[in-house]
């Protein structure tokens, strides 16, 4: 018994040793199991008695000072990799994105070279091309006896072309915004397009001021018109609208040819959209060939060509100081949208550009002067954003002259006259150097022509006037539309509706001055008030009280005289439509719609022998606005006029560059809005370009 408790003590004094058990394997007699057994419950026993008790204090204290690689060392028994500072994991990272981006522009340059290297093509030949002899000689027809082009060049280059020749003849005069937007919604296979404007671009005005300091160059404000027609497989021709034969449905254009001689022909349509846009107002002042104005691309040229030959005239040491005060006097003409903000550009132009190019006492001698003849500038805005914009002109010393009307202008003086706050009027000069115009629209030399043809159905005298399916008044039904500038919607709500209630009454062999509407009446002749001039819609909401209003005698009917009064409170209320490329842009809209529903209809009408009548009225609804709000910069700010939805907004940074990305989506294609992005990021990174050219 002796031998074997020494024998169990020899075993757990070897397993404490070695903090293992240690098992003799020998044969498995009695014997021997009943000592491994015995030796396992010893062993396991010795193993409770050695777990690991808690750490006194002081041993916690020195395994906190100790670093965390000894301890790993002492339990692993290899040392761990040292950490890295912060400088060199930034250095690492950074030299990660740096060779990221160095391979993506290798990427993307050998995309390049591999895209040339394949789609260049050395030489390029279709061949003959079949062309019809209408095209290479085109007949004589119209009054004028004046070459008919009823066949273009490429008409008969395919059969696709063959058979587009054959569709409906839609002509489109003009290449702005009405124009662009119908392109950009027409059906491709419905119309033969054709498309005469004497640009064959299109331009994105709205940006046009920010084109006249270099804040944008003048490429990345204009889409070729050729591009934009590819999509309606359109045509293109470079010409000037001169007149309209309404009867023989021709378009009279002319051109300069080769020899330098103008050469008129005609142009057939079946339906004719006139879309010239407006000219200058000169309001009968003297001296305009005096000023610059700003609306086509040159013309921003042309603005920037003077202001930097202005300045560098004014650094010149045999300038006098009278004169170099007179070269950098900027005076603008015209307190509205296009105004204010060429004022914003230039002043941006002068107080980021020139003092880091040019001397620093041009700066403290430049001055720039606004003349508004109404008593706020921005004044088709709400009035507190109008505020806004003259104080923030008067803290960037931009002089704003209100109830001031130009009298003439001189080439280097500017006179006009001022109301002053007691009601007397006094006559002001100011020296110039460079004045613009910017003081309204009035009629292009074709409206004019064409209003003077059309006769009493046309009224107004600063654009065409059309009914609210933008039919041109005096036209017949349907061959005639105008949009945007050049026309405007007569809202003539009392003398139509009257008109069609006296033909409803000799119909009917009634006296119409004898009718009487009961309320049932009443409403029906409101929803067709509502169908025929959706701008009237919130003006009829309330039929109850209006008939309650106007039923004067209390009889609980409508007389013709009262509703005739009525209608004519309704017409009261109705504004023109403003001439914007907001407005422009729906009409475009609206009317590449309503073809595409006319041209659908088409097979059925024809099925019917339906040809005259108010076609559009039965196929389509009438137009309707929807003013989306006006927006201005004004240097470094900008103002949101939202007040359709009672809302109003005005900041600075954040605001422009709201400004930046509404009209950077209202682009015309990915092209321009790729110009427009590196245009400003250039001007941040490097200033605008002081060139002349």
């Amino acid at each position: 018994m002796s031998t074997l408790r020494g024998a169990i003590l020899a075993s757990a004094s070897r397993a404490g040793r070695t903090g293992c058990p240690s098992f003799a394997l020998t044969s498995p007699s009695p014997l021997s199991r009943r000592v491994t057994t015995i030796q396992s419950r010893q062993f396991a026993n010795l193993l409770r008695s050695k777990q690991p008790r808690t750490p006194s204090a002081r041993s916690r204290a020195a395994q906190w000072l100790s670093p965390p690689h000894e301890t790993a060392r002492a339990i692993s028994g290899r040392p761990l990799p040292q950490r890295r500072s912060g400088f060199l994991n930034f250095a690492y990272r950074s030299a990660a994105v740096l060779g990221t981006g160095i391979g993506f522009l290798g990427f993307l340059f050998a995309a390049f070279f591999i895209y040339d290297a394949t789609t260049y093509k050395e030489s390029i030949t279709f061949g003959d091309c079949e062309v019809s002899a209408a095209a290479l000689d085109p007949p004589r027809g119209g009054p004028k006896n004046l070459p008919v082009i009823e066949a273009l060049l490429d008409d008969d280059e395919s059969e696709e072309a063959r058979q587009n020749k054959e569709k409906p003849r839609l002509v489109i005069l003009g290449g702005g915004w009405g124009s662009v937007a119908l392109l950009k919604q027409l059906n491709p296979d419905d119309y033969h397009v054709t498309v005469i404007s004497p640009k064959n671009y299109f331009l994105f005005t709205p940006m046009l001021p920010s084109a006249t300091v270099g804040t944008l160059e003048m490429r990345s404000l204009v889409e070729p018109i050729r591009r934009i027609l590819s999509r309606v497989r359109g045509h293109y021709l470079r010409a000037s609208a001169e007149d309209v034969e309404f009867s023989h449905k021709l378009v009279e254009c002319s051109q300069i040819d080769a020899q330098g001689k103008e050469v008129r022909f005609y142009v057939p349509y079946d339906k004719l959209v006139i879309a010239v846009g407006s000219v200058t107002n000169p309001h009968g002042v003297k001296g305009l060939e005096n000023c610059f104005f700003l609306k086509d691309i040159n013309d921003a040229r042309m603005i920037r060509n003077q202001v930097i030959k202005n300045m560098e005239l004014a650094c010149l040491p045999t300038t006098k100081d009278e004169e170099r005060k007179r070269l950098l006097s900027f005076v603008v003409s015209g307190g509205g949208p296009t105004g204010v903000e060429f004022a914003a550009e230039l002043f941006d132009l002068l107080n980021e550009d020139l003092t880091k190019r040019f001397p620093r006492v041009l700066r403290n001698e430049i001055s720039v002067h606004l003349i508004q003849s109404r008593s706020h500038i921005l004044n088709t805005y709400d009035e507190t954003l109008s505020r806004y914009a003259e104080e923030k002109f008067a803290r960037d010393q931009i002089e704003v002259l209100t109830n001031s009307r130009v009298k003439e202008v001189y080439p280097d003086k500017i006179a006009f006259t001022q109301k002053m706050d007691d009601g007397t009027i006094v006559t002001k000069e100011i020296p110039t150097g460079f004045c613009l115009w910017s003081t309204g629209v009035s009629q292009a030399a074709l409206c004019k022509r064409i209003a003077a043809k059309l006769g009493p159905a046309q009224n107004n005298r600063h654009a065409l006037e059309t009914d609210t399916h933008l039919r041109v008044n005096g036209t017949p039904l349907g061959d005639v539309y105008a949009i945007g500038d050049c026309a405007t919607v007569q809202n003539n709500v009392a003398d139509n509706i009257v008109s069609f209630l006296r033909g409803l009454a000799f119909k009917h062999g009634k006296d119409p001055e004898k009718l009487e509407l009961h309320f049932s009446d009443w409403r029906n002749v409101a929803a067709d008030v509502k169908r025929r001039f959706p701008q009237a819609v919130s003006h009829l909401k309330r039929l109850d009280k209006l008939f309650a209003q106007f039923d004067k005698d209390q009889s609980g009917t409508l007389s013709f005289g009262e509703l005739r009064e009525l209608l004519k409170q309704i017409d009261s209320k109705l504004t023109s439509l403003p001439a914007t490329a907001q407005r422009a842009n729906q009409q475009g809209i609206y009317l590449a719609h309503k073809f595409n529903k006319l041209a659908r209809c088409a097979p059925g009408l024809r099925a019917n022998d339906v040809r005259d009548g108010d076609v559009d009225g039965v196929c389509y609804k009438a137009f309707e606005y929807h003013h989306l709000g006006s927006l201005a910069y004004i240097g470094n700010s900008a103002v949101f006029d939202l007040s359709h939805k009672g809302l109003n907004l005005t900041g600075g940074l954040w605001a422009v560059y709201a400004w930046r990305s509404v009209y950077f989506a209202q682009s015309v294609g990915v092209r321009t809005r790729v110009l427009m992005a590196m245009d400003w990021a250039k001007r941040g990174l490097f200033g605008r370009d002081l060139i002349s050219f």
